[in-house]
């Protein structure tokens, strides 16, 4: 049977400013293509298919209509919350999508209450059973009052051992005879930051070790970091990362959704399929003249610019009207040796603020007046 696996999605996405909904209608647009195209027998969305417990109306239109659309193929469609996700609002709405074949599981459920599903592919007539655990934080598995009793090693020790009794609660049950799928929204231990994740929903600290999940297992399918990697463990253990870029620490990425090629009794065969980028994000560096020459070349890239020269009131309009697709700009330091200390005693005031200046590598004769004119009239008492 076949299985695409994609996570991550976060629809709704605002990037300094500017929604990502056009790109990712686009690239959502590129799964289903691709599902049809390898004619999946299920479809695996492994957590934060939004980027807000609050999702607008219009970001909730883009994720819900990408998903019928996979269902629309034939093919059976899971979706476990991630720690982005309105957890409660899926489990709300869980009922309405059963309804269609699609299967939402926002809480951690026992397996006889909806944790774990049984599907058969349409394609081969395979038995095949999804053990499916949506995100858990660490209050929610490790009590308030431990949290504040245990050091922080310890609460993350004990986190990752209760993680893993439930993981070994929901795949109790692997048969020999199906093919036996772990879904999953957290982090592992030896896994790698893609670099848009945000460090405080990521709780780097609170993992599962790779030795939790079992032989038994065809295939784990995670979601919760951005880059696309396998991790060490006694089956396959990936994560897709996520279908563009979520900012710019992962744009040198090429991002990928993930085919699974699997049969009951031997692990599975993961092929990895890239996805365009339908609007890349790219950080340019240089003086104002050099990133004068490259104008022609960014395209419709959403850019982030580190300016190589001295601060100044008005630098950053200066470069968006050179590149208004600047969604960021940043003043770099330039390369100078360090200016010894100097004492304050007996120097004026004008001679202290040029010194301030100099320090933070601002040019512009238009501070130094203005210093001048607000010194002399606190000098003069506002007269």
């Amino acid at each position: 049977m076949k299985l695409l696996h994609t996570a991550d999605w976060h629809v709704g996405k605002v990037l300094k400013g500017v929604s990502r909904l056009p790109e990712q209608r686009s690239v959502l647009a590129e799964i289903v293509d691709v599902a049809r195209r390898e004619a999946v027998d299920v479809v695996v969305v492994a957590g934060d298919v939004f980027d807000t417990a609050a999702p607008s109306a219009e970001a909730q239109e883009v994720a819900w209509r990408a998903l019928l659309e996979l269902r629309s193929l034939g093919a059976d469609v899971v979706v476990v919350a991630g720690n982005h996700d309105p957890a409660d609002t899926f489990d709300a709405l869980a009922p309405l999508f059963a309804g269609v074949g699609i299967t939402l599981v926002g809480r951690p459920r026992r397996p006889d209450e909806g944790g774990v599903v049984e599907l058969v592919a349409r394609g081969t007539g395979e038995l095949v059973r999804l053990a499916l655990l949506p995100f858990v934080s660490q209050r929610g598995v490790v009590k308030a009052a431990q949290l504040l009793e245990l050091d922080a090693a310890q609460a993350a020790d004990e986190y990752a051992a209760r993680i893993a009794l439930v993981v070994g609660r929901l795949t109790a049950g692997f048969r020999a005879d199906a093919v036996n799928v772990l879904v999953a929204h957290t982090t592992v231990r030896s896994g790698v930051l893609g670099g848009g994740e945000r460090d405080a929903q990521t709780v780097f600290e609170y993992t599962v070790p790779g030795t939790a999940f079992p032989a038994a297992a065809s295939y784990v399918a995670l979601g919760h970091l951005h880059r696309r990697q396998q991790l060490p463990a006694a089956c396959p253990v990936w994560y897709p990362g996520s279908p563009i870029a979520v900012d710019f620490g992962e744009e040198a990425d090429t991002k990928h959704v993930l085919v699974v090629e699997a049969a009951p009794g031997r692990p599975a065969a993961v092929r990895p399929v890239p996805l365009a980028a339908p609007r890349p994000l790219r950080t340019v560096r240089g003086t104002l003249l050099e990133l004068a020459t490259i104008v022609g070349e960014v395209g419709d890239a959403l850019l982030r610019v580190v300016v190589s020269e001295a601060a100044r009131p008005g630098l950053a309009d200066e470069v968006r009207a050179l590149l208004p697709n600047a969604l960021e700009v940043r003043v770099e330091r330039l390369d100078t040796a360090p200016v010894p200390a100097q004492k304050r005693t007996g120097r004026s005031p004008h001679e202290l603020f040029d010194a301030f200046l100099a320090d933070r590598q601002v040019d512009d004769p238009r501070l130094v007046a203005l210093f001048a004119d607000l010194l002399d009239e606190q000098l003069s008492g506002g007269r």
